[in-house]
C-alpha cells in the first residue's frame, strides 16, 4: 500500500492526500484521489501536484500541473479516447502524487470520472458508481449516461 509515503515530483517533496482530507477517495489499491467542484473554495491543507479539469470551456490557470478534458455539464466526455489516456495518467499518478478530479459541482463529472478510476483499480465496472457513492459522495455520477459510460469504460467504449 502507497499510503503516506513522501515521493519528490522534481519541484520538492510532495506526498499524498491526508486519507480523511475534504473530497479524497481512497482506491482499492490505496492509491487517493482528491475530488472536488471548482465552484467551491479551494480546501486547506496542500495544494494538488497534478490537476484534470472536466469542464465544458477552458478552465483558468492555476499554479500547479493541470490538464482540462473537455466534458460538458450533464453529459460525456468530447473524446473517450483522450477520457480513457487521461484517466489512465490520474490512475498512474495517484501512486505517489497528489492528484485532484474536479468539475463544476464536483458531483456529476468528477464522480464519473472517479468512477472510472475504480474500474482501472479493479472495482467491477457494475459495482464502481455504488463505490464511489459510499465512499466520495452520495450523489455523485448524476445521469444515466454517466452511469452507462463508467459500465462501459472497460469495453473502451
Amino acid at each position: 500500500m502507497v499510503v503516506g509515503v513522501p515521493t519528490t515530483d522534481g519541484h520538492g517533496v510532495t506526498g499524498l492526500w491526508d486519507p480523511t482530507g475534504t473530497g479524497v477517495l481512497r482506491l482499492p489499491s490505496g492509491r487517493l484521489v482528491r475530488g472536488r467542484g471548482l465552484r467551491r473554495p479551494l480546501p486547506e491543507g496542500p495544494a494538488p501536484a497534478f490537476a484534470v479539469h472536466l469542464l465544458g470551456k477552458r478552465p483558468p490557470e492555476v499554479p500547479w500541473e493541470a490538464r482540462w478534458l473537455r466534458w460538458p455539464d450533464f453529459r460525456l466526455p468530447s473524446s473517450h479516447e483522450e477520457a480513457r489516456a487521461v484517466l489512465g495518467e490520474v490512475w498512474a499518478r495517484a501512486a505517489d502524487e497528489r492528484v485532484e478530479v474536479a468539475c463544476g459541482g464536483g458531483r456529476g463529472r468528477t464522480g464519473t470520472a472517479l468512477a472510472c478510476l475504480a474500474v482501472l483499480d479493479g472495482v467491477p465496472p457494475e459495482r464502481a458508481v455504488d463505490f464511489v457513492r459510499r465512499n466520495y459522495d452520495r450523489r455523485a455520477v448524476e445521469t444515466l449516461w454517466q452511469k452507462r459510460y463508467v459500465l462501459r469504460f472497460a469495453d473502451g467504449r
